[in-house]
C-alpha cells in the first residue's frame, strides 16, 4: 500500500475514500474500547436474562453451568420463556443416576424414547485435534491427507467403540 498516487492514475478519490474508511474504522474501535472500559468500571452487571428474551438459552444462569440445565425443560412453544412465565415444565421419568436424553418423534416432537448419554470422554477432543492438524497440514502438502486419515480414524474408533454397560450396584 502506498500513501499517495500520481495524478495520472486517477486513484486520488479512491485513496481518499479508503483513508476516510480507515479513519472511521479507527474511531469506531476507540469508541468500542472506551465503552468496554467504562462499562467494566461503572456499568451494572447484567442479570441472567437482561432483555427478557423468550428463547431457551436465556433460561439458565449467567454464565451457564457446564451441564446447562439440571433438569431438561419440556418445550411446548417457540418462545418457551414467554409462554411459561411462571416456571418451565420439566421432563419427568428420566433416570437420576445416569445421563439420559429424550428422543422425540419427528413430526409431532412428542417424547418417544429415553436414551443413555455417554459418559464424558477425552476422545472427542483427540478427534478434534487430529482433524485440525489434518486440515492445516492439507493446506501445505497433500501427504497430510494420507498420513492424517489414520489418526482420525483411530480417534473415531476410540470415541464410538461400544462401551460396556455399567453394572447396577
Amino acid at each position: 500500500r502506498v500513501y499517495t498516487y500520481t495524478a495520472d492514475m486517477g486513484w486520488q478519490s479512491l485513496n481518499l475514500v479508503s483513508t476516510l474508511g480507515s479513519l472511521l474504522f479507527f474511531i469506531s474501535f476507540v469508541l468500542f474500547l472506551g465503552n468496554v472500559l467504562w462499562s467494566r468500571r461503572y456499568g451494572a452487571v447484567a442479570g441472567d436474562n437482561p432483555w427478557d428474551a423468550g428463547t431457551l438459552e436465556w433460561a439458565t444462569s449467567s454464565p451457564p453451568p457446564p451441564y446447562n440445565f439440571a433438569r431438561i425443560p419440556y418445550v411446548t412453544h417457540l418462545e418457551p420463556l414467554w409462554a411459561e412465565r411462571g416456571a418451565l415444565p420439566v421432563v419427568t421419568g428420566l433416570a437420576v443416576d445416569q445421563r439420559q436424553v429424550i428422543i422425540s418423534t419427528v413430526t409431532d416432537a412428542r417424547a418417544d424414547l429415553r436414551d443413555d448419554s455417554p459418559d464424558p470422554s477425552i476422545w472427542p477432543f483427540i478427534t478434534a485435534v487430529f482433524t485440525t492438524v489434518f486440515f492445516i497440514g492439507s493446506i501445505f502438502t497433500p501427504w497430510a491427507v494420507v498420513w492424517g486419515t489414520p489418526p482420525i480414524a483411530l480417534a473415531l474408533i476410540g470415541w464410538f467403540w461400544p462401551k460396556t454397560p455399567k453394572e447396577d450396584t
